[in-house]
């Protein structure tokens, strides 16, 4: 062992012998133990690396393992290192203290990428362990890596304490950040990289899902614009087993560069979520509802005559109209509930607001104009503005008693929330695996369904069988009296007559209409000649149309990443100019909302009159 401090540089080659240098241990066997392992009794997580670097001869297969594996060792110990004169061929770190003769050298080995320690001087004389643990950001990354493996949704405050319980290392909330956000990168890739893998993204598509549709925009400068997937499996199960009926629906993603997810979703008939097509663009706009509805247009047959769900929006419905001329456009409930509310919030009581929604919902789902003129006359008597408000938002296009489309009774964009739910808690990750991870769960879908279907035994699906049975068991005490036409009349226990016609499928009552599946009133009229009711019942609620729903299946994508070792893109996309602030954001999400709401009037409760109180009222004095 040398007698003074060595430099691991300036020594010679020789000067260092070929086996670990250590101090002569003369520490007595009886002793109590220091702060230092206290502390690390009470962690030890940390203990375990004090063994990383076991001494020459050692191999690591990166710079990178090596560097990790340093970091654990000095953390452990309790010393801080430094780096001199490492390049590409050798790896030489010394102790940071001044005048410790503490050295590691590790050249590569030739011919390999392995790294080897070759020279070693395991002694301190700068007080070890006496150091505070700072772990540097790359360390911190390597650590939550493998926490983020088992749980991609940590947290950064959760981050700062499982640290300190389990290692005794004290994080800020910003190293925290930063360390998840390095491993994240590790794990998942670069966001920025991930853009320029799009056009080979799209390529993939296509060849490993024939009939498929991948297509991606990017403006003059090369930077994202917008891409339009749908795989061939979804757009066969819509058009050959589900219902006409598609809802538009909008999600912004996690992402370091933002980016909205534009999503048109059908309902299997189990009333179970089908996605048909998507895209991510740059910003939400007109223009891109209108390019994300022409791409799906040149794909859907054009036959079809299909009912739109989606916000009430005067470019949405233009766009509607001009692309596809013959469908129809049912203005989201939701939305319209939202934008009454907001309105009367600050004028009536929320009592009173409560009522007006209640009304305008009975509207809404009304089968006819007698039941809809109903709600609409006691939101008149309530407030002769909202009843104003209620008449110029367009009744044709919400209310079932005008509607001319077919939403069978799903009124809300929001009937897809489960879906967009999971869209939002997806952490943030590439626009690359963000296309994955919806082809992954899309295939989930393919595939569990489509066993679930196989224990059927009904002629129709689960959902559209409880339904029927409901209308079957109600219809006993209805009475089925005879017309010289084809039609039957059907009187309930309160002597209303309601008119069924077996010809054209209809009913008076127009629930069967609106459903697709008979009411009450066809119920017993179809059982009343003796016609099987399973027959008058939609095609799309049928077992057999479930099953082709899902008869096709989406095929894998190969890794892009191996891919790219092979070919290369002529295409070179770059990230959107947009970004994500830093931090947190400024202003809160209903900041804006709370601004906007009107503030409530003064009402006197003498004279009833606005403006003023009953303290200040005339007719008082």
């Amino acid at each position: 062992m040398p007698n003074g401090p060595v430099s691991p540089i300036d020594a010679p080659d020789d000067s260092v012998p070929d086996e670990l240098v250590s101090p002569v241990d003369d520490t007595p066997m009886d002793f109590l133990p220091d702060a230092e392992d206290t502390r690390q009794q009470k962690t030890p997580g940390i203990s375990s690396w004090k063994n990383c670097i076991t001494g020459i001869g050692q191999t690591f297969n990166t710079r990178r393992e090596l560097r990790d594996a340093l970091d654990k060792f000095s953390l452990a110990h309790g010393f801080h290192y430094t780096l001199k004169n490492s390049d590409g061929r050798r790896f030489c770190a010394r102790c940071k203290a001044e005048g410790c003769p503490w050295f590691i050298i590790a050249p590569i080995l030739s011919t390999t990428k392995l790294y080897r320690i070759k020279k070693m001087n395991d002694t301190h004389t700068c007080g070890v362990g006496s150091k505070s643990r700072n772990a540097s950001r790359k360390l911190i990354a390597s650590i939550i890596k493998e926490k983020l493996r088992d749980n991609p949704t940590y947290k950064p405050q959760e981050i700062i304490n499982e640290i300190r319980r389990d290692l005794g290392i004290e994080l800020n909330y910003a190293q925290a950040y930063g360390g998840i956000a390095a491993a994240l990168e590790e794990l998942q890739g670069s966001h920025r990289k991930a853009y320029n893998q799009l056009p080979l993204l799209c390529e993939k598509i296509m060849e490993t899902n024939p009939g498929s549709a991948a297509i991606l925009n990017s403006k003059e400068d090369s930077s994202f614009h917008r891409i339009f997937v749908a795989f061939h499996a979804l757009l066969y199960g819509f058009q050959n087993g589900c219902r006409p009926l598609l809802f538009l629906d909008c999600v912004p993603l996690k992402s370091k560069y933002r980016g909205e997810l534009f999503t048109a979703c059908a309902l299997d008939g189990n009333d179970g979520i089908f996605l048909v097509a998507f895209a991510i663009v740059d910003v939400l706009s007109g223009d891109n509802w209108r390019w994300f509805l022409e791409q799906l247009k040149t794909l859907l047959s054009t036959s079809l005559e299909i009912t739109f769900v989606a916000d009430m929006k005067k470019e949405m419905s233009e766009s509607l109209g001009l692309i596809f001329p013959n469908c129809f456009h049912g203005y989201c409930l939701h939305q319209l509930t939202e934008c009454l509310k907001n309105k009367f919030k600050g004028s009536f009581t929320q009592e009173v607001v409560r009522v007006l929604i209640s009304e305008f919902h009975g509207a809404t789902y009304a089968p006819t104009v007698e039941g809809f003129k109903k709600c609409i006359e006691t939101i008149k008597n309530i407030s002769p503005e909202a009843y104003e408000w209620v008449l110029q938002t367009e009744p044709e296009h919400w209310a079932n008693a005008f509607f001319k489309g077919a939403r069978y009774n799903h009124l809300k964009s929001s009937v897809t929330g489960s879906f967009c739910d999971w869209i939002s808690d997806l952490p943030a990750m590439p626009i690359t695996q963000v296309i994955e991870a919806i082809r992954l769960k899309m295939m989930e879908f393919m595939y569990t369904r489509k066993m679930e279907s196989e224990k059927w035994s009904s002629k129709l699906s689960p959902s559209a069988e409880e339904n029927l049975q409901r209308s079957i068991a109600n219809s006993h005490s209805l009475e089925v009296l005879f017309s010289p036409d084809s039609c039957l009349k059907v009187r309930d226990d309160l002597g209303i007559i309601n008119i069924v016609s077996l010809e054209n499928w209809d009913c008076s009552c127009r629930e069967w209409q609106i459903n697709g599946i008979p009411c009450l009133h066809a119920a017993a009229a179809i059982e009343r000649i003796g016609k099987n009711v399973y027959d008058y019942c939609y095609r799309y609620f049928t077992t057999e149309a479930f099953k082709v729903t899902y008869s096709e299946s989406i095929n894998p994508i190969p890794a892009l990443d191996r891919c790219v070792q092979r070919e290369s893109s002529a295409v070179h996309v770059h990230p959107p100019c947009t970004t994500r602030p830093v931090g947190r954001p400024k202003v809160r999400k209903h900041a804006l909302k709370s601004k906007q709401a009107e503030r409530r009037a003064l009402k006197c409760s003498l004279c009833k009159k606005l403006g003023h109180n009953k303290r200040k009222c005339k007719q008082a004095a």
